[in-house]
């Protein structure tokens, strides 16, 4: 009996051109609406070996990030493995020994829609906490908001402008979970300074539909925060409300980065009301960051933006503009942190959850500063 491939499924993204023996011609789907893909995420079965190549690697938005990455692989859809994949003539192919009935393979370890639902049903019901419904997505679904904390500074947590990059909703989970332990010190010290507002998925359409960039429209939402709309962009318009109700203080926007096999911050260098006093508690926040945990470095990143050039169409930099904010885009990688890898898991959804807890921590200790 030969493999059956699927991706109908929450989060799920391949299109099969061809089986033949053994071995499996893909394609990655395209944004709805839009020229990115990367994203994939699918299930094999039939528990026969087999050799999978992913055919338009090479034309995908960040081809530069297949060298050196590895596939993940799961046979319980719990615990992801890192594949031994090669990337050449624009095609990524790797090879699996079979012996399991089902195997699901994907970028990273996805966080389902129905995790998120989840995750917001258990946190919702937390004393301590409060949920409100932002708004909606075009396809419909909930922008969800949690708060806690009763302290004057307002600490903003978003994660997963761009759906594809599963590992930010992780790292909310991990920041959930540290704000709802109460007996910790330092929790509770962050919960009377600090009143946190937290969406754990900005995009939860581009997620559903397994893109790896854009919303249900194609809309690169990270692109939107300058002028957001109810037809293009009103997940980001609903937060930015909601953000312009409270004031920001501190943010930061969480992501995943194809190309740099490390964890990294990227600044608000270039807006123009940019001072040195404000941009050196950022520098602040990295340098202590990295100095608590080895999941955390400081020399690779993005090349900073020259004064006045800032693009404040991206959240960091709008927020910084907009409140004076000490805002932040922390990247993790679809690869590994090099400087402390991994070589089974490599990067994976649960060092993403304790690489939150170490911003917390970090947070905790620079708040009063800020």
């Amino acid at each position: 009996m030969s493999i059956q491939i699927t991706s109908a499924f929450d989060g799920g993204n391949i299109r099969v051109l061809s089986i033949t023996g053994d071995t499996a011609e893909l394609e990655i789907a395209h944004d709805h609406q839009s020229d990115f893909y990367q994203w994939f995420y699918f299930r094999v079965a039939g528990g026969d070996a087999a050799t999978l190549r992913i055919t338009n690697a090479g034309g995908s938005a960040y081809p530069d990030g297949w060298p050196g990455y590895k596939v993940r692989a799961s046979t319980d859809r719990e615990t992801w493995r890192q594949v031994e994949t090669t990337y050449a003539n624009g095609v990524l192919e790797w090879r699996w020994p079979g012996g399991a009935p089902l195997v699901w393979f994907a970028y990273f370890a996805p966080y389902p829609v129905e995790r998120h639902n989840q995750l917001i049903a258990d946190y919702a019901a937390r004393p301590g906490f409060a949920h409100r419904e932002l708004g909606t997505s075009l396809d419909g679904r909930s922008i969800d908001y949690l708060t806690t904390g009763t302290g004057a500074k307002q600490v903003w947590l978003y994660a997963r402008q761009h759906p594809g990059e599963s590992m930010a909703e992780w790292w909310m989970e991990g920041a959930l979970e540290m704000l709802a332990d109460t007996g910790n010190a330092t929790t509770a010290a962050l919960l009377g300074t600090c009143t946190f507002h937290i969406v754990p998925n900005m995009n939860p359409d581009g997620s559903y539909r397994g893109h790896l960039r854009t919303n249900a429209a194609g809309v690169n939402l990270n692109r939107e925060w300058h002028t957001p709309s109810a037809e293009r962009s009103p997940e980001v318009l609903v937060v930015r409300n909601a953000m312009d109700e409270t004031g920001v203080d501190v943010a930061m926007d969480v992501h995943g980065d194809e190309a740099i096999p490390a964890n990294f911050l990227a600044g608000f260098e270039g807006i123009p009301s940019w001072t040195d006093a404000l941009g050196d508690k950022f520098y602040r926040f990295a340098d202590a960051l990295a100095a608590a945990t080895p999941d955390f470095q400081t020399e690779k990143g993005y090349p900073k933006s020259a004064p006045g050039e800032a693009n404040l169409s991206m959240s960091t930099n709008q927020l910084a503009e907009r409140f004076g904010a000490i805002s932040m885009t922390l990247e993790m990688p679809f690869k590994d942190h090099d400087a402390n890898p991994d070589p089974e898991a490599g990067w994976s959804g649960e060092r993403s959850k304790k690489l939150a807890q170490a911003c917390l921590e970090t947070l905790a200790g620079l708040i009063d500063t800020f």
